[in-house]
């Protein structure tokens, strides 16, 4: 979606998502194919409603939007490496990546975890897009919260990380599994028992009204991102900004 803004709309926003899964795998429970609903239909299905609703509005953003379906993140993040490395937009620059992976929908969508966000300019337009959520509609905004399992290292674990290689600041916002130990169960026990198996399918429990909001949180989070005066800058001494942004300066983000 080119921008509207004649010098930001040679800066593109990416919204990355992957449609592949496990495919044919050991059966369980006479089952073998592996279907990936959540992982990660949920993910493309909300990336191509987000192209939707950006293709309606009366202008678009000032910066151009990218919608990317990746393959290949279940094999070692293949697709989102190429992509990264040649995303194939003549006169343009990826300045910044939104992944969606796994949106998980089994309680109400009341707080988000943005994995990455506190390296770079994510972390505010992040806490200001969770505020922003309260306002429209008299609900309650949504709560940013830390990362729960820091050993798990999930910030280089999606295809985020193959932007992040290249220098482009990025993050990945999840629903938080809810404020109760029950909430928090249930988000295990569905890691436990689902997560990579054959009934990762649509017969599953899944609230459409948070996968809904989430979604129009992530529409916010972008909008601001594209129409910001500046692009996402990484933090000041940041680690992954030091490691990786030099190639960011030097050629637009694509190391060749």
């Amino acid at each position: 979606l080119p921008g509207s803004d004649p010098v930001l709309a040679r800066e593109v926003i990416v919204y990355s998502a992957h449609l592949d899964h496990l495919g044919i795998g050991p059966a369980v429970a006479g089952d073998s194919i592996y279907n990936g609903a959540y992982d990660n239909a949920s993910g493309v299905a909300i990336m191509l409603e987000l192209a939707r609703a950006f293709r309606a509005l009366p202008r678009a953003p000032r910066r151009t939007l990218a919608f990317v379906a990746l393959t290949g993140e279940e094999k070692g993040m293949q697709g989102s490496d190429y992509f990264a490395r040649r995303p194939g937009l003549p006169g343009r620059r990826v300045v910044g990546d939104i992944n969606l992976d796994m949106i998980l929908m089994l309680r109400p969508f009341t707080e988000v975890i943005a994995f990455g966000a506190e390296h770079s300019s994510f972390d505010g337009t992040v806490r200001r897009a969770a505020r922003a959520m309260g306002a429209p509609r008299g609900e309650r905004p949504i709560q940013v919260r830390p990362d729960p399992d820091p050993a798990d290292v999930v910030f280089i674990r999606s295809d985020q990380f193959s932007f992040i290689r290249q220098g482009i600041p990025a993050v990945f916002p999840t629903p938080g599994p809810g404020p109760t130990p029950e909430d928090v169960a249930g988000e295990r026990a569905w890691l436990r028992d689902h997560y990579h198996h054959p009934d990762d399918d649509a017969s599953q429990n899944m609230d459409v009204a948070a996968g809904a909001r989430f979604a129009r949180f992530c529409l916010l989070l972008g909008f601001e991102t594209a129409n910001a005066p500046r692009p996402p800058e990484w933090k000041r001494g940041d680690f992954f900004g030091r490691t990786f942004g030099k190639w960011a300066a030097a050629d637009a983000g694509n190391r060749p």
